[in-house]
């Protein structure tokens, strides 16, 4: 950064020991309530999914419907990747609980809406909105766990975080596809769970701005003076990243059973097992990475290595079974990956920068989820199948995975601690 003297990345999260107490009931109790803040969001692009065709059967009539309803389960990932930047800039200026607190009520107010709405394109509008409180609430349960926690606990806490959204993901795809037998209105009541949420969060979670550690303060002072510009040049790099790494992340949930398809494989039942199956991966991925106890920026190399072996084992796969097989090596990469990204970008922020930083970093994500499908399907008209468009992907993991660690050697060999931004 310009006109500061540069700090390692783990400068400010270690400047001090976690300025909240990290044992106790309150302690569960604060983490419980970040964890299911986290999932909110995630329930959001998943719990209507069961619905669509029954939507899509009562609004038969409306003008445009084939395209609109599919939009209702996937409007509010893309307001949130759009949105998240200006949530973090919020959350900076107002405060990560009050508006955490404040989007929990708006998110049951706009999640149930369709309860009563009767118009296809009210109910677009009001998933919009959800998108919005999503940007909200997902930034500030992030911010707050960079806030409380500090090294490892932070580590654990963020590999905690992907652990909880990839299990609910199955969970609430379960849960909407039971409320839904009893009509394709009754999984929006689930959207009411944020009401019994945020009274909890107002009185059990305490407020950062009061407790922002002392060391961290003068860290900040010592480096930058009273007034200092948001450190973008440090942020864009693991931006950059963490937008490939989506598309890394998602490659496998959204594509798993297309590739099935391909392989002759129709069977229902055989294909949401092997989904499951990735899922359970990633969560053991998530664990795996908690467990390291090591600084995310040297993994993040033989991670994204360990996803390019996955996607080149689905590439070769002929049948069922070693597509599976390279679907779990490569979402126990991506369980890793998701944490080490995240926790990356945290320890790069100082307390006052953490709710834009945090929103940068969601919108890398979301965008990366975003333009996923979309270019597969362009790499696959290029190379002319799904699997070889996996094929390219991993290839271009792998070189990325090489090109890092070339980075780190070079800056090793001159005693230059590397960041992300040299790649960016």
């Amino acid at each position: 950064m310009p006109g500061s003297v540069p700090l390692p990345p783990a400068a400010v999260d270690d400047a001090a020991p976690s300025p909240v107490a990290v044992t106790g009931p309150a302690h569960l109790l604060r983490v419980a309530l970040l964890m299911a803040g986290s999932c909110l969001p995630i329930l959001g692009a998943v719990l209507i999914a069961p619905v669509l065709p029954k939507m899509q059967d009562h609004f038969a009539s409306t003008p445009g419907a084939k395209a609109l309803v599919p939009l209702a389960l996937t409007v509010p990932a893309l307001a949130l990747a759009v949105l998240a930047p200006f949530a973090g800039v919020i959350v900076d200026r107002l405060g990560r609980k009050r508006l955490l607190v404040v989007t929990t009520v708006l998110y049951a107010v706009f999640g149930t809406a369709p309860l009563w709405l009767d118009s296809l394109g009210a109910i677009i509008a009001g998933r919009v909105l959800v998108g919005v409180t999503e940007a909200a609430i997902m930034t500030c349960c992030t911010t707050l766990i960079g806030d409380y926690y500090t090294g490892q606990r932070r580590v654990k806490y963020l590999a905690l975080q992907t652990m909880c959204a990839s299990a609910s993901a199955t969970a609430f795809f379960v849960l909407g596809g039971a409320a839904g037998s009893a009509g394709w209105r009754v999984p929006f009541w689930v959207y009411a769970v944020s009401l019994v949420l945020a009274p909890l969060m107002a009185a059990a979670l305490p407020d950062p701005a009061a407790r922002a550690s002392a060391g961290e303060a003068r860290a900040e002072t010592a480096t930058v003076g009273s007034r200092r510009p948001f450190p973008w040049r440090r942020s864009s790099g693991i931006c950059a990243l963490t937008f490939f790494g989506a598309m890394v992340f998602y490659t496998v949930p959204v594509e798993m059973a297309y590739l099935l398809d391909d392989l002759g494989m129709t069977n229902s039942a055989v294909i949401g097992l092997a989904t499951a199956i990735a899922s359970a991966a990633t969560v053991a991925g998530a664990v795996t990475f908690a467990r390291l106890k090591r600084s995310p920026d040297p993994v993040l190399p033989a991670v994204l290595a360990i996803c390019a072996a996955g996607f080149g084992v689905m590439f070769l796969a002929g049948g069922v079974p070693l597509l599976v097989v390279g679907a779990v090596v490569n979402c126990v990469g991506t369980g890793m990956l998701l944490p080490a990204l995240l926790t990356s970008a945290m320890s790069r922020l100082a307390f006052e920068d953490r709710g834009r930083g945090t929103g940068l970093w969601m919108a890398a994500f979301f965008a990366g989820e975003f333009v996923c499908p979309l270019v597969l399907l362009a790499v696959e008209s290029a190379v002319g199948s799904l699997a070889g468009a996996v094929g390219v992907l991993g290839l271009a993991a792998a070189v990325v995975a090489a090109g890092m660690t070339a980075v780190r050697r070079r800056a090793a060999a001159t005693d230059t601690r590397p960041l992300p931004e040299q790649l960016a």
